[in-house]
């Protein structure tokens, strides 16, 4: 049997940020939704949302990956283990979303509630399908071929 391989610091910041990208772009098409269908339609202050998410959560998310990776001992690569990973992290953004959006957008009212009562359903199979691509990704083989071709 072969030993297990855990994740370079540099798999969980790349995928990091391309998560980020996915889930801001996700946050600005949301919360632009949702300000417009319920209060004052503003793409500033969707954009700002964003790009506060994509700052702050970049680095919680290597954070995560790293405590998931030290509890697992490898990459979460089952189903039950992606979708404890996914609820977990869905927590944590979530939060992250309800406090950022409210303080952005001066109050805590319904508006933030939809928001993220609709980001919960977006992201959650965003996040998973994030996973699962991941784990295709042979980025060992890639590794290895730039460090043969030097």
């Amino acid at each position: 049997m072969s030993p297990l391989k855990k994740s370079s610091h540099t798999r969980s910041i790349l995928k990091g940020i391309t998560w980020r990208f996915v889930a801001s772009i996700d946050t600005i098409i949301v919360v632009l939704f949702v300000t417009c269908f319920i209060s004052e339609c503003s793409l500033d202050n969707a954009l700002k949302i964003g790009f506060t998410e994509f700052l702050l959560k970049l680095a919680v998310f290597y954070f995560h990956e790293r405590f998931w990776l030290r509890i697992i001992g490898r990459q979460a690569k089952t189903n039950k283990e992606i979708l404890y990973k996914s609820i977990s992290w869905r927590f944590i953004a979530t939060l992250m979303t309800f406090l950022i959006s409210g303080i952005i957008l001066n109050s805590f009212d319904e508006v933030v509630l939809i928001i993220i009562i609709t980001e919960l359903i977006t992201k959650f199979t965003l996040y998973y399908l994030h996973e699962k691509l991941w784990l295709r990704l042979p980025l060992g083989k890639i590794r290895r071929f730039f460090l043969n071709t030097k």
